[in-house]
């Protein structure tokens, strides 16, 4: 990036112009580069793959704790692998890349990279469970799928190759599986709003929105500043469908040969991490949760005519020196004046600035400022172990509480057509009365589409809505309240 343009003040109106905001933080924050030159295709960079890795961490700890194995398997996936699963193949077929050649030579058989790993998986569960003593089978891997995305790209949102972690599970009865999809659930709760402080609604959704080849998907959406929904990860139950078609199938403690019932989840790290930024940044740039800042704290030495350049400097190498043992931290010695500086990192969100300066390295103290309140606040130099082991929660709480008022702020009802329109722009989610998120509640759904531009996300997990009057189209009895909303 040319430095003029990597120094220049960032101060995009976010809620006005959302798509201009986002793009051009990713860019002037460092986080992505798409000028590799296939479409589709990002180049993560640094300050993006830490947050990222940070993020997997925290769901591979999640995962294991509760008994998931790590595991690993090809990229590749043979066409009559893929080929088994008649849903599933035809649900991702348009989105395949398929390999065809090996160097010169015209492949016997087409390859595809993986979009997902059912199917390169299932073919290998076949042959490792065979008793009741194999169950449960839980293992994830972190891994990257591709996907020839038809639609509008765009960066960590909907790319072309994504990075995800991706867990799939086998059970000896139903009631486990059904029971492992709230664990998923419980999971993304855990992660997403209680340590990166995005909130979302968990919906079931309709049956022509489902993971192909599953009986049932239940997703996360989150809204972002355009009131718009961003699904984060989802978690399908897939019944049986799989186990038959793959062969996978285990003798009973009563001596029967029986299919398991299976689960997978996946949580996908770019579009969470862009969910991140979108929810907390602000019109200077990026506002990270302590946690999974690339860079937690930045020292900032602050000089003025006459005072004691090489003590001030000293003074923050020392510090920086006992910081980075335990905080991912910079120490600016750049050139630069420290109003630069500042719009520099706080553009790329940087949680805490420590500024020393004639006054702190006289009275053996420290000023810093937050990124997320922009307080500024002078502190005693002994203190600030107790500090920043505090701050990070005080962050995380402020963040998360901004967050949830202004995700309630964007719930709305319609009773009637006429007060759904009227609502249809103003973004965030809308719950209507409806027929059925079956597929005989499909043409009611295409025609809200249609005239607002809203989908059908679900209905809504965990809380118990009695169905009010009419569907909010064709007039049959509602069966349920589904709740409605824009997609980015």
């Amino acid at each position: 990036m040319p430095e003029e343009v990597a120094d220049k003040e960032f101060n995009i109106d976010k809620e006005k112009h959302f798509s201009e905001w986002y793009n051009e933080l990713l860019w002037r924050a460092e986080l992505i580069d798409q000028r590799y030159n296939v479409k589709g295709f990002l180049v993560h960079r640094p300050n993006a793959t830490i947050a990222e890795n940070l993020i997997e961490e925290m769901f591979e700890k999640e995962l294991q704790r509760r008994g998931h194995k790590p595991m690993r398997f090809p990229a590749v996936i043979p066409e009559e692998n893929f080929e088994k699963e008649a849903e599933h193949v035809e649900g991702f077929s348009p989105n395949v890349f398929w390999i065809t050649h090996g160097g010169s030579t015209k492949l016997e058989k087409k390859l595809a990279l993986r979009p997902t790993s059912e199917t390169a998986m299932y073919i290998m569960y076949a042959q490792w469970i065979r008793s009741y003593r194999d169950l449960p089978f839980k293992a994830y891997q972190r891994c990257q799928v591709w996907r020839y995305e038809t639609k509008h790209t765009r960066p960590l949102l909907r790319d072309r190759e994504f990075y995800w972690i991706e867990a799939h599970d086998v059970f000896e009865s139903k009631r486990e599986a059904e029971r492992q999809v709230i664990e998923d659930m419980e999971i993304t709760e855990e992660i997403i709003h209680n340590k990166l402080g995005i909130p979302f609604l968990y919906f079931r959704r309709p049956s022509w929105d489902k993971f192909a080849g599953a009986e049932y998907t239940f997703g996360a959406d989150a809204l972002i500043a355009s009131g718009r929904v961003l699904q984060l990860p989802s978690t399908h139950f897939l019944g049986q469908n799989f186990s038959k078609t793959f062969g996978i199938s285990f003798i009973d403690k009563d001596g029967n040969e029986r299919h398991p019932w299976q689960t997978c989840y996946g949580p996908a790290v770019g579009r969470i991490l862009a969910a991140v930024i979108a929810v907390h940044g602000d019109n200077k740039g990026c506002v990270f949760p302590f946690e999974i800042a690339p860079i937690q704290i930045v020292i900032v030495p602050i000089f003025k005519t006459g005072v004691d350049i090489d003590a001030i400097n000293t003074k923050c190498l020392m510090l920086h020196e006992k910081l980075k043992k335990e905080y991912r931290v910079e120490f600016d010695e750049s050139d630069k004046q420290p109003g630069a500086k500042f719009y520099y990192w706080e553009l790329r969100g940087v949680p805490i600035r420590i500024e020393v300066g004639e006054k702190e390295l006289h009275e053996a103290k420290l000023t810093i400022v937050r990124r997320d309140t922009g307080k500024r606040e002078m502190i005693d130099e002994k203190e600030l172990d107790k500090y920043l082991k505090n701050v990070g929660k005080e962050i995380l709480k402020n963040l998360k509480e901004k967050a949830d008022k202004d995700f309630n702020s964007r719930l709305f009802e319609a009773k009637t057509k006429e007060e759904l329109k009227k609502l249809a722009d103003k973004g965030g989610f809308i719950k209507v009365p409806f027929c059925s998120i079956d597929s005989d509640g499909k043409p009611c759904a295409d025609v809200i589409k249609e005239e607002t531009g809203l989908e059908v996300r679900g209905v809504l997990h965990g809380r118990e809505e009695a169905a009010k009057g009419k569907c909010i189209i064709c007039g049959r009895e509602a069966k349920l309240m589904v709740y409605l909303a824009k997609s980015y």
